[in-house]
């Protein structure tokens, strides 16, 4: 595709830079406008299932991504009131050998660096920051990204991959954020700190009645990421707010004595009340593209934020690819093939937190009932529809 004009990218974070490395990969210019000062990434651990390391590979830092990966020997779930397994998904040779490749965990800022080092070795990737995309006009002919300062920037076209809070999904469709009423509390500990007899290596799940609590191992075993939730319908978003371990605490005094201790070794924890949107499919505007959180954002029950927005921008660049001669049509092209999965993603999301993460009674028990009664095979099976995809089905 021979642009005069690079193809505008607002945000850059992990799904804005794998946008810039895709379409480095074809020979499509790109111009990443992040608002923040510099480049970097917050929070701690992701977790990232094979299709994530499909995406690596057509990003062009395959190598590089599995460096940096712990690789877990299980995803585990248990039951945080009578203090037992349900049941697990063994991560090892069956499951590679079915989905062709691992599924490991990372610190966010690891995975963000190496997407980052390959954009600014790359000579078709331009990287601008405290350039805040604060919306955008278009005449047919291309795209001038207004920046919040009053200044424009002129592109081909303009992928909004601006996170949840997108401004230029707010231009595009105007909608408002759902807020779930979950409330999510972080913290990373040395590995050290954490319950020897939980130093598992496994992503692991507590599920518990309208709570629960997931922790592994990050940067080479080096440390710990815990990260507990609470459904206490919180009213209003909130995002890395600090707060003491007391009211973390609060919210799980009905738990097993086991999965309260790990909360009890939590340090500088930190505060978000989780938000998502409906799917829509509404994500094109002529020559202006929504992608990643922008797009479709997600509760995290699935683990799939991160490698759905990796997806998404392999795809973008497939479909500008093969619609060599219309950007219009190479974009609504990724719209098309992406929407169902999203979409998919986003609802099955909120559907396991409801009926996975926190259920009680007797509907936690018809959980345990079903999901022990699976076998191995059973489970890869369940899982193909996700772990078997490349942004490219």
């Amino acid at each position: 595709m021979a642009l005069d004009k690079p193809i505008l990218i607002a945000g850059g974070g992990i799904g804005g830079l794998a946008s810039a490395m895709a379409l480095a990969q074809k020979n499509i210019p790109s111009l990443v406008l992040e608002k923040a000062q510099r480049l970097g990434e917050i929070g701690a651990g992701i977790q990232l299932g094979p299709n994530a390391f499909h995406c690596f590979d057509r990003l062009g830092v395959g190598e590089t991504a599995r460096k940096m990966a712990v690789y877990i020997d299980s995803l585990r779930l248990m039951d945080s009131m009578a203090d037992g397994e349900i049941c697990h998904v063994d991560l090892g040779e069956a499951f590679r050998k079915r989905f062709g490749n691992p599924y490991a965990v990372v610190h966010r800022g690891d995975l963000h660096g190496v997407l980052l080092k390959a954009c600014q070795d790359h000579p078709l990737v331009e990287l601008r920051v405290s350039s805040e995309v604060a919306g955008y006009e278009q005449d047919g002919k291309g795209v001038a990204a207004r920046l919040a300062d009053g200044q424009f920037v002129r592109g081909a076209a303009l992928v909004g991959a601006d996170g949840l809070w997108s401004n230029v999904r707010r231009q595009m469709i105007g909608d408002s954020a759902r807020v779930s009423g979950h409330t999510t509390y972080r913290s990373v500990i040395p590995t050290e700190q954490m319950p020897e007899d939980l130093r598992w290596n496994a992503a692991t799940l507590w599920a518990g009645p309208k709570c629960h609590i997931v922790h592994y191992p990050l940067s080479g075993w080096k440390v710990f990421n815990l990260v507990v939730t609470y459904h206490n319908d919180a009213p209003e978003p909130v995002a890395g707010k600090p707060v003491p371990v007391e009211e973390v605490r609060r919210g799980f005094g009905h738990v097993c004595e086991r999965a309260q201790n790990i909360i009890r070794h939590g340090r500088d924890w930190h505060m978000w009340v989780l938000c998502d949107r409906d799917p829509v499919n509404d994500w094109i505007d002529g020559r202006v593209a929504l992608l990643g959180d922008a797009a479709h954002p997600m509760l995290q029950y699935m683990a799939q934020g991160a490698c759905m927005a990796m997806e998404d921008a392999v795809c973008l660049a497939d479909s500008l690819s093969r619609h060599s001669g219309s950007l219009e049509a190479g974009l609504s092209n990724y719209r098309d093939r992406r929407v169902l999965r999203t979409a998919r993603v986003q609802l099955t999301s909120r559907a396991m937190g409801d009926h996975v993460y926190h259920p009680a009674g007797p509907h936690a028990a018809l959980r345990n009932a079903i999901m022990s009664g699976k076998s191995q095979a059973e489970w890869l099976d369940v899982l193909e529809w996700i772990y078997g995809g490349n942004g490219l089905d």
